[in-house]
């Protein structure tokens, strides 16, 4: 079992040990337990899920919500009457439901924050421990590209997905999705750049400018365009991935 199908069947697993007996998630909490970053994860992982539920149960409607709305059904229009918007029983329904749009606003940024945490750990384990290699002429002018000391990372690079993907460029899958990794050095140090479509990963939240973060020993920086988001790992380190930008 690689870590990924562990990850892929420990995110059904529920906060509280609910699932412990469970013999579906026998291997891989046992995989967990033996792999310092998979443990690491899902500790994480199980924070955040207990955070929802948590959220989840704080949820309570208005005080008297369905007596307003059964009120609200048999109102009937009339010359004295006001207007169905400014009644009670329509503005506690109305209350209800900015609150649970609000709720679900907050969730929606906690799973992408979620999310995000997890394309880190795909990238960085890829980086660590996959082999690399690229070949085609569209991948190889942007390796020479990403290079170049004058190229500076963190806004728009002249990406072709379509192309890198069809013409060699190494390709992976991360939550169901293509993800396209290219090798490059600079200043001596190797760097690998991961790309995703952002239409793919809708939850990922864009960062208003480039963000670093380590993962088991290594640095990463991410940042998006309007178009994808970009990854660049290096066991260099965060100070040399600074120095992209």
């Amino acid at each position: 079992m690689t870590n990924q199908e562990a990850k892929f069947i420990l995110g059904a697993y529920r906060p509280g040990g609910h699932d412990a007996q469970d013999a579906m998630f026998g291997d891989a909490l046992g995989q967990a337990r033996r792999d310092p970053a998979l443990g690491a994860w899902f500790a994480r992982e199980q924070e955040h899920a207990a955070a929802v539920s948590g959220r989840l149960r704080q949820i309570a409607p208005p005080p008297g919500l369905r007596e307003a709305i059964l009120a609200g059904a048999r109102v009937s229009g009339g010359a004295a009457a006001r207007s169905w918007w400014s009644r009670p029983a329509w503005l506690a329904v109305a209350a209800s439901v900015a609150l649970l749009l609000g709720v679900s606003a907050a969730l929606w940024s906690q799973r992408g924050a979620a999310q995000l945490d997890r394309l880190a750990d795909f990238a960085v384990n890829d980086t660590l421990h996959a082999k690399h290699a690229s070949h085609g002429a569209t991948a190889g002018a942007l390796e020479v590209m990403l290079g170049q000391p004058t190229t500076r990372l963190g806004g728009n690079l002249p990406v072709d997905f379509a192309a890198l993907r069809t013409t060699g460029c190494r390709t992976l899958s991360f939550a169901g999705h293509d993800v396209l990794e290219i090798c490059f050095t600079r200043g001596g140090a190797e760097f690998h750049l991961y790309m995703l479509q952002q239409a793919d990963f809708p939850r990922l939240p864009a960062p208003a400018e480039a963000e670093f973060g380590t993962r088991a020993g290594a640095g990463f920086l991410s940042w998006a365009d309007a178009t994808h988001r970009y990854l660049v790992v290096s066991a260099a380190g965060v100070a040399a991935l600074r120095q992209l930008l």
